[in-house]
């Protein structure tokens, strides 16, 4: 059993990413501003977070210097704020399984980077070496074929929708126009995930200066949620558009927050 654990963990933590992006693709669908859908998700989580953070670790942590501290903030701007933006953005451009399949090249991206920093060597004449290269180009070669190929619709013979009517209306001008925007939407899901993977390769070195985990993940969410509100208000200032009321927006949001504590209990 406890060799299958780590497999049957990363399993549960993959079938919470894929509800995220399915909450994510519904909330946009019914209207909700992306930014603003980052913003709420990352200020409530640095308030379930806070207070476990400085009572756990607040004796314990070493002190934050200056250069740790712009560092951390300058991960939570491109790791983070921009990450879950772009991806909310590529999600309204695609769908929810589009921007779960593109986390699959996630692994390909942050091993690129991983070696472009001299954290991980590549020997391509060994045979862990030709395993990894074979990973990457299947890992890539799928995601361009999601990206480019566009069959046909799958239809279930039935018209019940879990979130409410779909915004989408039928034709072949909304069509053609759903055609141009797919790949976009994809590489922007992939710039997405560039910035996630950056934030994943670098967070190991500022973890050996500021290794109290707890309190550095509380600072992310926290340097993020005021970083998100920032781009938020500048896009969106309507009233009406902040209101989180009973519906799917509400459930979303919470959704996502409750995954992200979930997963990083995990």
């Amino acid at each position: 059993m406890k060799l299958n654990k780590p497999f049957l963990v990363v399993f549960l933590i993959q079938t919470i990413y894929a509800g995220m992006f399915l909450f994510s693709k519904a909330a946009f669908n019914v209207g909700m501003n992306n930014f603003i859908f980052t913003f709420y998700r990352q200020a409530i989580a640095t308030v379930f977070l806070a207070p476990f953070a400085l009572f756990f670790e607040w004796r314990s942590s070493p002190s934050l210097s200056y250069k740790t501290f712009w560092q951390i903030f300058i991960m939570s701007l491109f790791g983070i704020t921009l990450s879950l933006d772009l991806y909310g953005i590529g999600l309204t451009y695609t769908s929810a399984s589009m921007g779960a399949a593109t986390t699959n090249c996630l692994p390909v991206i942050t091993f690129f980077f991983a070696v472009l920093f001299r954290l991980e060597v590549w020997r391509i004449n060994t045979a862990s070496g030709i395993a990894k290269l074979v990973g990457v180009v299947l890992c890539l070669g799928g995601a361009t074929i999601l990206a480019l190929y566009n069959g046909p619709a799958l239809k279930l013979g039935t018209h019940f929708h879990l979130f409410g009517p779909p915004t989408v209306t039928h034709g072949p001008h909304v069509q053609a126009h759903s055609s141009a925007t797919w790949i976009k939407g994809v590489f922007i899901l992939l710039s997405g995930n560039s910035f996630w993977a950056l934030w994943l390769v670098m967070q190991a070195r500022i973890m050996k200066e500021y290794p109290s985990k707890l309190m550095f993940t509380a600072l992310s969410c926290f340097l993020s949620s005021v970083q998100s509100f920032i781009l938020a208000i500048a896009v969106e200032r309507r009233p009406s558009q902040w209101i989180l009321g009973w519906d799917i927006r509400f459930f979303s949001v919470a959704y996502c927050v409750l995954s992200l504590l979930f997963s990083f209990i995990l």
